[in-house]
């Protein structure tokens, strides 16, 4: 019995740990719950009527509408930011140099992205070994990313000691 019990569990052992294409995924975005799925609605632009119908784009067919979210360009609208600088394609817009030369002053990567792209899936990978074996449904991405997470209370309070004006502050974690 005992045999059979130890041979079992390296089968599982086995099993769980094989597969080259296997789910290094931390987030868990399934609904624990019987209520609505608030990822199933599509929020749109409210319809305008326009001040001249003459002035209206072309429609084309399987492109952009005047009502489409455009996630992306509100953020940065209301961040303060300008959203038409996320269409050009010429790279850094003029205005924007000087802040990337600054940023740049200590040397930077061309290819920063893939960099952290591989390293991030190793990491994931790393953490996502045991994933499969779990009892009750969890998500492990807060979880795995926890040494990486900043605590806005403590951040606050080390720019404000340094001096730095920070209007406004996330209440304290208790």
């Amino acid at each position: 019995m005992p045999r059979a019990l130890l041979g079992l569990m390296a089968v599982l052992t086995v099993a769980a740990c094989s597969g080259e294409n296997r789910d290094i995924g931390l987030r868990d975005l399934r609904s624990f719950t019987d209520g609505p799925d608030e990822f199933m609605v599509l929020p749109s632009k409210e319809l305008q009527q326009p001040a001249d119908y003459a002035s209206l784009p072309t429609p084309t067919p399987g492109g952009s509408n005047l009502t489409d979210a455009t996630p992306l360009a509100d953020g940065v609208t209301a961040l303060g930011g300008r959203a038409t600088a996320l269409a050009q394609a010429d790279g850094i817009p003029a205005v924007d140099s000087a802040l990337v030369n600054h940023v740049s002053r200590n040397g930077m990567s061309d290819d920063i992205r893939g960099v952290l792209a591989a390293e991030d899936e190793e990491f994931r990978r790393f953490n996502s070994r045991f994933t499969k074996l779990k009892l009750v449904r969890t998500d492990r991405y807060a979880r795995a990313y926890r040494d990486f997470a900043l605590d806005p209370s403590v951040e606050v309070r080390k720019w404000r000691e340094f001096g730095v004006q920070t209007p406004t502050a996330p209440p304290a974690n208790n």
